[in-house]
């Protein structure tokens, strides 16, 4: 098969990458604010649970549009794809407690809750990343193998459906900041050239007072 007409699973890579890095930075800038601090509570609370929602979605369209279509063509591998599943409901019950503490902590700024929030953070990291590295060395090479390009696409597509519009060029800048030249070219190689404008002209300033805003203060 020609390579163009192969599903792009370095796409998923970057995407993890994203979701290693933030998700291993988060408990480190929640234990570092200070009891009491509510707006530095409110932003940090934002933040994670904007990583939330895309890690989410991420996990909600790999149910809907990727382990659906393996299980009818990979039957040897079968055990493997419902691995997948029980790791994904692992990861959703962490979401669900982060979901309920960070209104709270937000709230209320307190030291307990702070800590509650850097802990539940800390058993989603561990729980997310053995599933990450299982997903991209055993699932993306059966993708490659058993999947159409637009199968492949529609999830891609379905993924970045979900990105509300004014956060699009700040997700670019998260994909791109641990790129290699390859995949950032890559990735803006799909963009219209419009938006790669957009991009350079706004995006990279946005996408670094973002990093700022969220990492400076620790």
């Amino acid at each position: 098969m020609n390579e163009d007409n192969k599903p792009a699973v370095w796409e998923m890579v970057v995407v993890h990458r994203v979701f290693r890095r933030e998700f291993r930075l988060a408990p480190e800038f929640v234990r570092q604010a200070r009891p009491g601090d509510a707006a530095r509570a409110t932003l940090l609370a934002a933040y994670v649970n904007e990583m939330l929602t895309g890690l989410h979605h991420h996990h909600e369209g790999e149910d809907k549009l990727l382990w659906p279509v393996l299980l009818t063509r990979v039957t040897l591998e079968a055990e493997l794809v419902r691995t997948m599943e029980a790791q994904h409901d692992r990861v959703a019950a962490h979401i669900t407690a982060l979901e309920r503490l960070l209104p709270r902590w937000a709230e209320s700024a307190s030291a307990e809750l702070r800590d509650q929030v850097a802990d539940a953070l800390d058993g989603l990291h561990a729980d997310l990343l053995p599933h990450l590295d299982q997903e991209e060395k055993e699932i993306l090479p059966l993708v490659v193998e058993h999947m159409t390009k637009a199968e492949w696409d529609n999830l891609s597509e379905s993924a970045r459906g979900q990105i509300p519009k004014d956060r699009l060029l700040i997700n670019l800048g998260a994909l791109l900041e641990d790129a290699t030249p390859w995949e950032r070219e890559a990735f803006l190689g799909l963009m219209p050239g419009a938006a790669r404008l957009l991009w350079k002209v706004v995006g990279r300033r946005q996408y670094r007072n973002e990093v700022a805003r969220i990492r400076g203060a620790a």
